[in-house]
């Protein structure tokens, strides 16, 4: 871990570095960010000295908690080459022990005595400086010291903070040569900082104590005023927990103000209590405040005792209890009482200003101003005047009112009282994140949230940068380059962040990056000697240090995936952003990286199903003439369900429309639908009917549903299905559906109409029948099918949209493509909950003179004037290269027609697309193509009709069945 003899560690590293080359990945992340700031700063790892100061405090408040923790630790390590500094807040060495005396006079004249500054600034990584810019425990070690004089030595340091405030007042560290490391220094130097920072509490107790000396002091000698205690019970019976925590924050709030201020209180039933609060001068000239609670009117002489929630416990101190005598007597008790001071008997126990935890601080810019300055009352306090006696009464009062009753609610310093706000405002603010951010699955959205929870209440801007595969649900392959700006928030627009949308690239040095690679926020306290970020951009930067000054960057980093970074700004009227304020923020963006994180899941998966559900839907209208289509597909914007539509070219110039919808949402509901999809067009392709088509989805449905539990699958509770078949020949269209939304129909007059069809069941009931329904539709006339989707909402009524949808279709003069455009916009929900599946159909008819229809008896002798009729009408139509494969056709169909089925016999030639022969009986038997054996007569017929023909099948009819084959235009 020194100089490196074989080329690798952190000697071989630190030279590379120094060398300007890439810093070896073996090199810990502190280091190497220290490093980066070293090389930004301009210093020399040669760098002979080091600032001195003489002009620092040496009774300060660190030092008299710190002087007994460094005799004991200089007591432990006695004999060994240990040095121990405790240095201040800046990096000024405040004290020296030494655990071998010897090791003074061995050291250079900058290490024996206090004064010099370790900061990272002028003294390079060493640990007192990283220890400040890293504002946690931290190890440095041999070549891992910038300086060139440091490498043989490794320390270990760690911050001490004021335990009320959350700030650092210092450094404890521990020095030694590098062959003495010691894992368990870790732990020791922990106890060690976490026993200063007790005794930095205990001279704050020391403090409250003696004002609260003072306070009983001058109750005391105003024993004989108009003024008596009261307890809380006689403020209101019963008082209820929230009464009392109300009391306790509006006295913390007069406490902070650090004015003579009063307030009224109104309880939960109604009634008022005022709480007054006055200056506190000890003997010893420490400055406070106390309020007091203060009810007109007689009451019994009672203590005041307001319970503090178990959570914090209370500072004990003491309150005078019934009478004048008794009052005295516990004043001079408490004057002389020692800590230990709650066993005096005559007193009542009564919280104080509570300890408050290490909590973030929340900025004055974003706290409420409770006064602007002393004597300026804050806003819903009310000023005090004296009154004859020389006691404080709210302005406003009535010399002839019966005498208050008056009682100690609290006592403290006023910063203390601040502290306990900031910790509230903390509170609040966090409570408040866990309803506001995450209210969508909205990536965007749910960043916009972060950062509008936090301005003004936490930080004046608030830039987020996202790669762009996050917003589109994927983990980025590089989070630490493919950065751009998302979100630009502020208490006004005039701040020159970079855009939304702009590219932003992180140096390495800078606090975006730095808090990328080491997954913890990064705290800036004062932008101006942040040199890293000073020199990503100065240009830029310099601009931005017109508004801003303080800067908080955090990652966003949820379930192990890095999603982004975010950075909060103060402006240069707000205090600048402290430990507390990294702790609250690295909290504030670990909720909303979660949020963020479901979201960025939802949009994957979301748009996994939804790329699933259109591959499944049809890619294309197929070619037919029977009827113009339109369709239209609007998922939901929360989620993606089972709704689909096809177009099925059948026998005949048919057409067969499909619109059917499965329960649920999701992926499952997503493959349901192409399951059923594709068992829908085949039993269609089969020229079932439809209410036989409904009958095998039915059939299917119900046997999924029954699959399902045994797949671990959620179980399938149905679908909705509407199936139509138009023949253009007659102009007829037979429709069934399966609880189904019924069509609207659009007659070439304008008039729109909702066919009264049976409704049917939904698909998966299983055993109830199906009907269809036979309509006749005019040539020009508009089929329209939708799913529930379109028509259904919980703030719609069904009727009123279904006349809106009415409205909007009655222009017979619209192409199927306007009609869903006007259909999307006026009649679909804003904000969809369902899929939404539309379909439109223009019908055609088959011109007459496109038919020829011959009906014929069971005689074999009418096959050759058939074949004789067809040939002449296959002539008047121009098709007699088609003339050859028509012919062998009909006669094979004709003929097994007369021979295996029965009479009549109808022939059917329709010229479309293609050319169409059907042959009809009255027989339900169909043919089977089959290989005939070389020893057969016959079964050949069949197999000539489909090496003729593109397509040949089966269909049923009412009575009987119809034979169909399908031949090209181009046959010869």
């Amino acid at each position: 871990m020194g100089r490196a003899t074989d080329g690798k560690g952190p000697a071989r590293s630190r030279e590379r570095f120094l060398q300007g080359e890439a810093v070896e990945a073996g090199v810990r992340v502190p280091i190497s960010n220290s490093w980066q700031r070293c090389r930004a700063l301009g210093l020399s790892p040669d760098q002979p000295g080091l600032p001195f100061r003489d002009d620092f405090e040496r009774d300060a408040r660190i030092i008299r908690a710190a002087v007994p923790v460094l005799d004991r630790l200089q007591s432990l390590f006695a004999g060994s080459r240990m040095n121990i500094s405790v240095a201040d807040a800046n990096g000024t060495v405040l004290l020296r022990r030494f655990g071998e005396a010897s090791l003074a006079g061995s050291l250079p004249a900058f290490q024996r005595v206090p004064g010099f500054v370790f900061a990272e600034r002028y003294a390079g990584t060493n640990g007192i400086g990283l220890a400040l810019a890293e504002r946690q425990l931290v190890q440095v070690y041999g070549a891992e010291h910038f300086a060139e004089r440091a490498q043989g030595n490794a320390c270990r340091a760690l911050p001490v903070r004021d335990p009320i405030s959350g700030r650092i007042e210092g450094v404890l560290c521990l020095g030694y040569p590098r062959s003495a490391e010691d894992p368990a220094l870790a732990a020791l130097i922990r106890r060690a900082a976490h026993a200063i920072e007790r005794r930095l509490l205990g001279q704050s107790s020391e403090r409250e104590r003696a004002l609260l000396r003072a306070y009983l002091d001058t109750g005391a000698e105003t024993t004989a005023g108009p003024h008596h205690s009261v307890g809380v019970g006689e403020l209101t019976p019963g008082m209820r927990p929230c009464d009392r925590a109300t009391l306790m924050e509006k006295a913390a709030e007069l406490i902070s103000c650090a004015q003579r201020a009063a307030v009224h209180v109104t309880l939960s039933d109604g009634r008022r209590v005022t709480l007054v609060s006055r200056p506190m001068t000890t003997a010893t000239g420490v400055e406070g405040f106390v309020t007091e609670a203060i009810l007109p009117g007689p009451a019994r002489h009672e203590p005041l005792l307001v319970p503090w929630p178990a959570e914090q416990p209370p500072r004990l101190t003491l309150v005078p209890t019934e009478s004048a005598r008794d009052t005295a007597a516990t004043a001079e008790a408490g004057a002389a009482a020692e800590p230990a001071a709650p066993e005096v008997r005559a007193a009542s126990v009564v919280p104080a200003v509570p300890v408050v935890p290490t909590v973030p601080a929340v900025p004055p810019s974003a706290a409420v101003p409770l006064a602007a300055a002393p004597g300026i009352a804050a806003p819903g306090l009310v000023p005090l005047r004296a009154d004859a006696r020389g006691t404080d009464a709210p302005a406003g009062g009535s010399r002839g009112s019966p005498p208050p009753a008056r009682g100690l609610v609290l006592v403290g310093e006023p910063h203390v009282g601040r502290y306990a706000l900031a910790a509230r405002r903390r509170l609040e603010l966090l409570t408040d994140a866990s309803t506001r951010i995450g209210t969508t699955l909205d990536v965007r959205r749910t960043a916009e949230e972060l950062a509008e929870t936090a301005v003004p209440r936490l930080a004046d801007y608030v830039t987020i940068d996202l790669p762009e595969a996050v917003l589109r649900g994927e983990e980025a392959a590089d989070p630490f380059s493919d950065l751009y700006r998302t979100v630009v928030h502020g208490i006004s627009d005039d701040c020159p962040f970079y855009p939304v949308g702009k590219r932003t690239d992180y140096g390495p040095a800078t606090p975006h990056l730095r808090c990328l690679t080491s997954g913890q926020a990064v705290l800036e306290p004062d932008l101006t000697t942040a040199m890293g970020w000073l020199a990503h951009d100065p240009q830029h930067t310099e601009v931005i240090l017109a508004h801003v000054h303080s800067l908080i960057a955090v990652p966003l980093v949820a379930r192990g995936v890095t999603l982004g970074v975010a950075a909060f700004y103060r402006g240069q009227h707000a205090a600048a952003f402290d430990d507390d304020d990294r702790s609250l923020v690295q909290e504030l963006a670990g909720r909303a990286a979660l949020s963020i994180d479901n979201a960025r899941r939802y949009t994957r998966e979301r748009s996994m199903v939804l790329a699933l559900q259109r591959s499944l839907l049809p890619q294309g209208l197929p070619d037919q003439d029977a009827v113009d289509v339109a369709h239209r597909y609007l998922p939901a914007e929360s989620d993606v369900g089972g709704d689909w539509y096809d177009v099925i070219p059948l026998s005949g110039t048919r057409v067969g429309l499909l619109v059917g919808d499965v329960v649920g949402h999701g992926m499952l509901s997503a493959a349901t639908m192409g399951r059923l999809c594709t068992a829908a067009r085949s039993y269609a392709e089969l020229d079932f009917s439809p209410d036989e088509v409904l009958t095998h989805l039915d059939n299917l449905v119900g046997r999924l549903d029954r699959e399902a539990p045994a797949a671990g699958e959620a179980g399938i509770f149905g679908a909705t299905c509407l199936y139509a078949v138009y023949d253009p020949t007659t102009q007829r269209c037979t429709m069934a559906r399966a609880g189904h939304p019924p069509p609207a129909l659009v007659h070439p007059d304008g008039t729109v109409s909702f066919p009264d069809l049976p409704a049917g069941p939904p698909l998966g009931l299983g055993g109830l029948p199906f009907e269809a329904v036979d309509i006749d539709l005019p040539e020009d006339s508009r089929l329209v099918l939708y799913t529930d989707g379109l028509i259904e909402s919980r703030n719609r009524d069904a009727d009123v949209v279904l006349d809106r949808l009415r409205g909007a279709l009655a222009h017979p003069d619209r192409t199927p493509e306007e009609i869903c455009e006007t259909v999307l916009e006026t009649v679909a929900p804003v904000h969809p909950r369902d899929d939404i599946a539309l379909l439109v159909a223009r019908t055609h008819a088959l011109a007459p003179h496109r038919m020829a229809t011959w009906d014929l008896p069971a005689d074999p002798s009418l096959v050759s004037e058939v074949r004789a009729s067809a040939l002449r009408r296959l002539a008047d139509w121009g098709l007699e290269e088609a003339g050859f494969a028509a012919e062998l056709v009909l006669s094979e169909l004709v003929t097994n027609a007369i021979r295996h089925g029965s009479g009549p016999v109808r022939v059917r030639l329709l010229h479309g697309r293609t050319l169409i022969c059907e042959v009809s009986d009255c027989s339900n038997t169909a043919p089977h193509l089959r290989r005939a054996a070389t020893t057969d007569e016959g079964g050949r017929g069949l197999f000539l009709v489909a090496q003729l023909a593109q397509s040949w099948g089966t269909r049923y009819i009412r009575q009987g069945k119809v034979i169909w084959a399908e031949c090209g235009l181009d046959a010869a």
